[in-house]
């Protein structure tokens, strides 16, 4: 077996071994080869980020949506050396566990929504999800309701890439792969006025009009097959999809006339990044399931979490036997010292507080007033520390561009020129930075956002 090679390495031929070897996610290899490979990012501090040439790049999206507390942080690095240092890794199977997952699983049960006691660790938002899958079916089953197995999601929902997550979610992309979705998943309108409402309909029309959607499923298909509805608060791979204040009310109310299971999936909500702790707190939010991952240790190591309310749990553990489920890494005492570092860093110096009443409506602002009557910009939304800015062909009459996603890779393309990370789903550039950014930074984001956008504008002869 050859040896590792721990030489450094010239960008050119990091990027030649990545070609050659690395099969990337999400990523037409054909096109990456032709263009001769990607970036090398070698480090990161704060919100920012050093490619191998060491080119200074704006962390616009937090990583993967995750990297809440910024790169760099010492409590975490110390946390996870010190865990390593004294057991680097023991199974939480055969009646065993180990002292940073017991004391990570109090610290979850005491931070989430009212109800929610119990914990199943897991690696990843998708294996989180899954888990949630066969949560809510053996519940069911349990109950005497073996019949109640499908599973609701919303278009332009993502929840994960396993078979399981990537059917809950409803990316039709993913779904042409794999043949997807699998039996019993089905999907509704999601809470997208942008896209979605009628002419003349105002935000809460059209909110309780896409709830009744969800209704209008669940008695198609019959109440008694509908076993969970799954969401997320806001959607975040989705476009972020900031719902009205009357989506989610009206959700709650139908899934308990109709017994419906509601699972909050707070992948990428989750740990303050809508100002609150969860996306269930900002939009009252009561689940019975709530699935957790990326800001639970900032992404320094992956881990996830399902947090299961009372109702569920109780019925599991008294009636369940053996649940035929887990991870050889859920638990894992490394993760779970990082994580414990990770929630103590977030309290300690009040970044939920400081994304509610500072940083979250200065980005607001400051996008509002930059992006004002731009020629491709149809529009503007966020919460908290989530944005998204709407290119369209005409932003009078909110007509698409004619071939969807082009546009926004071509400024996704022009933002990463300019060193920052932004990130294009269909032609909706979506921004998510680290929780610790400053006013001044955000100032620098926005700034190279527009000049970004103003680019992409030039090349269509808008400017």
């Amino acid at each position: 077996m050859p040896r590792p090679d721990t030489a450094p390495r010239r960008t050119d031929d990091l990027r030649q071994i990545d070609l050659a070897h690395h099969l990337h996610p999400f990523t037409d290899h054909a096109a990456f080869a032709n263009e001769g490979g990607g970036r090398i990012i070698v480090r990161g501090e704060g919100i920012w980020l050093w490619d191998s040439d060491d080119n200074r790049i704006l962390d616009g999206m937090s990583g993967l949506w995750c990297v809440n507390v910024g790169y760099g942080r010492r409590p975490l690095i110390e946390a996870a050396a010190d865990q390593m240092a004294r057991l680097a890794y023991y199974n939480t199977f055969f009646k065993t566990a180990t002292p940073p997952a017991v004391e990570l699983a109090r610290v979850l049960a005491e931070c989430t929504p009212p109800g929610l006691e119990h914990v199943f660790f897991a690696g990843s938002g998708s294996e989180a999800v899954d888990t949630a899958v066969r949560l809510v079916r053996h519940y069911w089953a349990l109950k005497g309701a073996p019949r109640r197995r499908v599973i609701i999601g919303r278009r332009h929902g993502y929840h994960g890439s396993t078979l399981a997550a990537a059917s809950v979610g409803g990316m039709a992309p993913m779904h042409r792969q794999g043949d997807l979705p699998l039996p019993d998943f089905t999907h509704v309108l999601p809470p997208y006025a942008f896209e979605y409402a009628r002419p003349g309909e105002d935000a809460d029309a059209f909110g309780r009009r896409a709830a009744a959607a969800l209704e209008e499923r669940i008695l198609d298909l019959g109440a008694d097959r509908v076993a969970a509805f799954i969401a997320e608060p806001i959607q975040g791979a989705g476009g972020v999809l900031i719902p009205p204040d009357s989506y989610w009310p009206e959700v709650q109310r139908i899934c308990a006339r109709h017994d419906v299971l509601l699972v909050a999936d707070e992948v990428i909500c989750g740990f303050g990044r809508t100002g609150r702790w969860f996306g269930a707190d900002r939009f009252a939010i009561r689940p019975d399931v709530m699935t957790l991952a990326k800001g639970i240790t900032s992404g320094y190591v992956p881990m996830a979490a399902v947090m299961v309310g009372e109702r569920v749990a109780r019925t599991l553990i008294d009636d369940g036997g053996e649940f035929f489920h887990g991870f050889t890494y859920s638990g894992h005492p490394v993760a779970a010292a990082v994580a414990l570092a990770n929630l103590a860093l977030i309290r300690e110096e009040g970044l939920v507080e400081r994304v509610a009443q500072v940083t979250g409506p200065a980005l607001a602002q400051r996008l509002a007033e930059t992006f004002a009557g731009h020629p491709l910009v149809g529009e503007v939304r966020s919460c908290g520390l989530l944005a998204a800015i709407e290119l369209v062909d005409n932003p009078a009459t909110r007509r698409r561009f004619a071939e969807p996603g082009k546009v926004g890779t071509r400024c996704r393309d022009h933002a990463f020129a300019g060193g920052l990370v932004m990130r294009a789903v269909r032609d909706t550039m979506v921004l998510a930075p680290p929780l610790i950014i400053t006013e001044a930074e955000i100032d620098e984001l926005v700034t190279r956002a527009r000049a970004a956008i103003d680019a992409t504008a030039r090349d269509l002869g808008r400017l």
